[in-house]
């Protein structure tokens, strides 16, 4: 009896051995995404994110396939446009809208595993919000110059704009997708119903984003707890040096009727 115990303890240790050194396996969708991010475009700074960021996972949730319509947001430096980029170069189309001047428009002209990227002709504009708080925008009504998108993203900036501004951002990404067509935003989690405050400004209230969706003409299709950081106590700026990486952050997936 204690041979066969013994026996059966080994069988087990080394199926567990098995399996923890075995390659972890990968949609075919995956897989692109995995190897558009050991892309060369790509900065060891960019790739030391991976790990907290989880583009292929939050790609995945949010349904990428590489034969898309893709518009990417608010891109900034193009840490996720360099990984989508790749991934639609063959069969899909990837645009970037908003803010794109500074950054993205010079890699674009320089880059070559960029040059398919386009800039949406939107009619845009960043203002700086009334009252001068840095990072705050309004946009005002706009549209975004493309039509029957099947995925809009935009990635931790949702925050930057005012509540009117939101508003304008949400009918314009309705207008701009097809029936169908999904509509994904991650952002920094804030309390529900917290005021704004010096500290929070950079969080947003996954409910009330929600909501302000929905009144665009939104269906919320899904939430992902891909990055739920139990230990981000949800009060500091996202920016400090003991929170930066480490926040909190909700993924939210909405759907064109």
């Amino acid at each position: 009896m204690r041979k066969i115990l013994i026996a059966t303890l080994l069988l087990m240790c080394g199926s567990l051995a098995h399996a923890q050194f075995m390659p972890e396996k990968f949609t075919p969708m995956g897989e692109k995404i995995e190897a558009a991010m050991k892309s060369d475009i790509r900065t060891p700074e960019e790739i030391a994110r991976d790990g907290e960021r989880k583009p292929r996972q939050t790609l995945e949730f949010f349904g990428l396939r590489d034969n898309m319509r893709v518009l990417e947001l608010i891109p900034s430096g193009g840490w996720y446009t360099k990984i989508l980029a790749p991934v639609l170069a063959d069969k899909g189309e990837l645009y970037v809208a908003i803010g794109t001047a500074r950054a993205i428009e010079p890699m674009i002209k320089t880059v070559p595993a960029l040059a398919k990227v386009k800039v949406a002709p939107t009619d845009a504009k960043f203002v700086p919000a009334a009252g001068g708080q840095m990072g705050k925008f309004d946009l005002g009504d706009f549209t975004l110059g493309v039509k029957n998108l099947d995925l809009v993203l935009t990635f931790r900036n949702y925050h930057n704009l005012t509540p009117t501004a939101r508003a304008s951002l949400n009918r314009a990404v309705f207008a701009a997708l097809k029936s169908g067509g999904v509509y994904g935003i991650v952002d920094h989690t804030r309390r529900h119903n917290e005021p704004e405050t010096a500290e929070n400004w950079r969080r947003m209230d996954p409910v009330l984003v929600i909501k302000e969706v929905q009144a665009a003409g939104f269906v919320f299709d899904d939430s992902s707890n891909l990055h739920y950081i139990p230990d981000d106590e949800l009060r500091y700026e996202v920016g400090r040096r003991t929170v930066t990486g480490n926040t909190d952050r909700f993924a939210l997936r909405f759907r064109k009727p």
